[in-house]
C-alpha cells in the first residue's frame, strides 16, 4: 500500500530519474574507481569495470594487470583470479544481495510494488546538508527503508535500511550516498556513490563511464573466465 502523498513523490522521483527510460532499463555497464575504506582511511583502491543485470545479476572486475573478478547470479556467487575460481563467503554473498535487494533501481522498480509493502511520508530532514523529503518503506521482508529526495528536484539523495546480522544477532544499519549525478541514455545516473554501515563509510564508488540495456552473454554471470 502506498500513502497517497507518498505516491506522488515517488512519481515525481521516477520522472527526476528518466521516467520510462528508466523504468524500462534491464542492464547498466559502469566504469571508474573503487575505493575501500576502514577507520575513516583508505585501504585499497582499484580501477573497475562492472555489468549489471536487473534485478540480481553482476559481473564485477576491478583491479589492472591481474584483475579479480566477482560474479553474483542470485544467491550464488563466485571469486575469479589468476589462480583459479572459489566460492564466495556467504558474508559477501549475503552483502551483495542487500546492495542489490535496496539499490536505487531495484527499490523504485520492484521493491516498492511487492505484496505487503507500505510506504508512507516520512516528512522533511537534511542530507549532506541539503533538505529532503523522507519517505519510509516497510517492504515485505518487514525490514524498515527510508528513501531521501532532494527537495528541489526529487533526485534520490540517501537510502537507508537497517538488518539483523544472522551471526551477532545485533542489528546494523546501512546507508547509501548518491550523488553527481549525470545523463546517460535519458537516465540521470549518479557518478558518485558512498557506501556506509553503522555510520562508518565503507566504500566509495566513482564511475567515469555508464550505458544502459547492453546485451551481455549468458556466461557473463557463470564462474568462468570471459575473454
Amino acid at each position: 500500500m502506498i500513502d497517497p502523498k507518498a505516491q506522488v513523490f515517488l512519481d515525481k522521483a521516477i520522472q527526476a530519474l528518466g521516467g520510462e527510460e528508466f523504468l524500462r532499463c534491464t542492464t547498466l555497464t559502469t566504469r571508474g574507481r573503487f575505493f575501500a575504506i576502514r577507520d575513516e582511511t583508505t585501504v585499497g583502491m582499484a580501477p573497475f569495470q562492472s555489468w549489471a543485470q536487473y534485478p540480481d545479476k553482476r559481473r564485477f572486475s576491478y583491479g589492472k594487470d591481474k584483475p579479480v573478478i566477482l560474479i553474483n547470479n542470485g544467491e550464488e556467487g563466485w571469486e575469479l583470479d589468476q589462480y583459479g575460481r572459489i566460492d564466495q563467503k556467504p558474508e559477501q554473498v549475503q552483502n551483495w544481495r542487500l546492495v542489490t535487494r535496496y539499490s536505487l533501481e531495484n527499490l523504485l522498480r520492484l521493491r516498492i510494488h511487492e505484496p505487503g509493502t507500505l510506504v508512507q511520508d516520512g516528512g522533511v530532514d537534511f542530507v549532506e546538508n541539503l533538505p529532503a523529503y523522507v519517505l519510509e518503506i516497510f517492504d515485505a521482508e518487514h525490514t524498515q527503508v527510508k528513501l531521501y529526495l532532494h527537495t528541489r528536484n526529487f533526485r534520490p539523495l540517501r537510502i537507508t535500511y537497517r538488518i539483523r546480522n544472522p551471526k551477532t544477532q545485533d542489528w546494523n544499519d546501512y546507508a547509501d550516498i548518491y550523488s553527481d549525478y549525470q545523463v546517460f541514455q535519458g537516465i540521470q545516473t549518479p557518478m558518485h556513490i558512498g557506501r556506509f554501515v553503522d555510520d562508518e563509510r565503507v566504500s566509495e564508488t566513482y564511475r567515469n563511464f555508464a550505458h544502459y540495456n547492453d546485451t551481455y552473454p549468458p556466461e557473463y554471470f557463470q564462474p568462468v573466465q570471459v575473454k
